[in-house]
């Protein structure tokens, strides 16, 4: 992350570049890291880094006025964590709360009021060229109002939420968005428009909006309800922000949201809750009939979940994303060294040391391929030849657009079909 934070003071380097040199392969996996470890985002790093040399009229590259800026002194206490898909989060002890930068605030709402201005003294000249307006739009917006829904969220917000919304802004959550039947007006995105590829069958149409949700991209998209993930993602005064573009919904306040929960809360926040209660129910049933299936064919066997990439082997949490999968969904057995680095971590995805990668007592191994090489080439290292999954010829790898790295009904059933193409042949 130093090595990071420089890369990003002293060169144009793209986000993507900067993460593949520093080991993390996969752009969007290195900015949720650099938000925990740092407490904001890369592009907001960077950008107060010149907002601020603008202000001082200094170079970017001068390492005295690089030291002033107020990004590194942020306070309180936060843990470096490696998290898979919609849920990574700042973890320290509470919300982090820090200081906007006073240009870019007032560059926001001065566009925001530009924008409203237009769009009053559009509706004034001429009501018939506002799309979906008619002699009787009075009637129509007293009707949608009056159809509004005030729904309480996890920071206590009482938020108008439209009855039908038909422009979505979800980061993060579009597993579920895409399980009810909803298409969001934008994705989120990392450095070069690093998405989650599962879902690209039903979003690839679906333009890209930055992770980090900037005030401007999100008041371009015109939403009529933005959800948010998480608390840490409209700390400081960033909820405010977003609340005067469109209703703003935030989802959960803890560091690991339960996914079902979360799907069913956003199923009621866009009035599909019965939608959601059958997406659960279907994926549930899948779940139990595979397990039966694995139970009745290999038996009880431990199993582990491995991402592997350039510089590390990261193993899954057990009770989070894919680990909750094969562990509860599918009933199996937890792997001892999987149990110990469990225990005490709080992330989805964990480093593995190459000593505790020697002990792994695991049957079969399922691994997150982010390496660009082959399975073969990973596991020839002499480190990996004790493990009884390597000795049977019992290790499957998935690419990195495969689900194994979010969570969801979607990312959980692909899950439950790789595993089952995988062992049972």
């Amino acid at each position: 992350m130093v090595k990071a934070k420089e890369l990003l003071r002293k060169t144009d380097a793209t986000l993507q570049d900067i993460a593949g040199s520093v080991g993390y392969p996969d752009g969007y996996f290195f900015s949720r890291a650099f938000k925990k470890y740092i407490g904001v985002s890369p592009v907001h790093y960077r950008n107060s880094l010149y907002s601020s040399a603008l202000v001082r009229n200094t170079r970017l590259d001068n390492p005295l006025s690089m030291s002033e800026c107020s990004i590194d002194s942020i306070s309180g206490t936060l843990h470096t964590v490696i998290e898979d898909n919609n849920h990574y989060q700042n973890y320290d002890e509470g919300i982090l709360r820090m200081n906007r930068n006073a240009r870019h605030s007032m560059a926001f709402i001065l566009l925001l009021s530009f924008t409203l201005l237009l769009s009053a003294c559009s509706g004034t000249s001429s009501p018939a060229a506002t799309e979906g307006t008619s002699q009787g739009s009075n009637n129509t917006a007293a009707e949608q109002t009056s159809q509004e829904r005030v729904l309480k969220d996890a920071l206590g917000h009482e938020v108008k939420v439209p009855a039908q919304p038909q422009r979505v802004i979800a980061s993060y959550l579009e597993d579920h968005l895409v399980a009810l039947g909803v298409k969001p007006v934008a994705q989120w995105s990392v450095g070069k428009n690093s998405v989650q590829g599962y879902l690209q069958k039903e979003l690839k149409d679906v333009p890209t909006i930055a992770s980090d949700l900037p005030f401007e991209a999100v008041l371009n998209f015109k939403p009529d309800l933005i959800i948010m993930d998480s608390a840490s993602m409209v700390e400081g005064d960033k909820y405010n922000q977003y609340s005067k573009i469109a209703p703003t919904y935030v989802v959960g306040s803890n560091m690991n949201n339960d996914w079902r929960q979360e799907l069913l809360t956003v199923g009621e926040v866009l009035n599909k809750s019965s939608e959601a209660k059958q997406a659960l129910s279907s994926y549930d049933k899948k779940a139990a009939e595979a397990k039966a299936k694995l139970s009745q064919t290999i038996g009880q066997k431990t199993v582990a979940a491995l991402w592997v990439t350039d510089k590390n082997v990261y193993v899954v949490n057990q009770s989070l994303s894919s680990g909750d999968v094969l562990y509860k969904d599918l009933g199996f057995k937890i792997p001892q060294v999987v149990q110990e680095i469990s225990k005490t971590a709080k992330a989805n995805w964990s480093n593995l040391s190459l000593e505790k990668l020697a002990e792994l007592d695991a049957d079969y191994v399922f691994i997150v391929n982010s390496k660009n090489v082959s399975k073969e080439d990973i596991i020839k290292d002499p480190v990996w030849a004790g493990i009884p999954a390597v000795k049977a010829g019992h290790v499957y790898d998935f690419g990195k657009d495969s689900s194994w790295l979010y969570t969801g009904t979607i990312a959980n059933g692909q899950m439950i079909d790789d595993v089952l193409k995988s062992v049972i042949q």
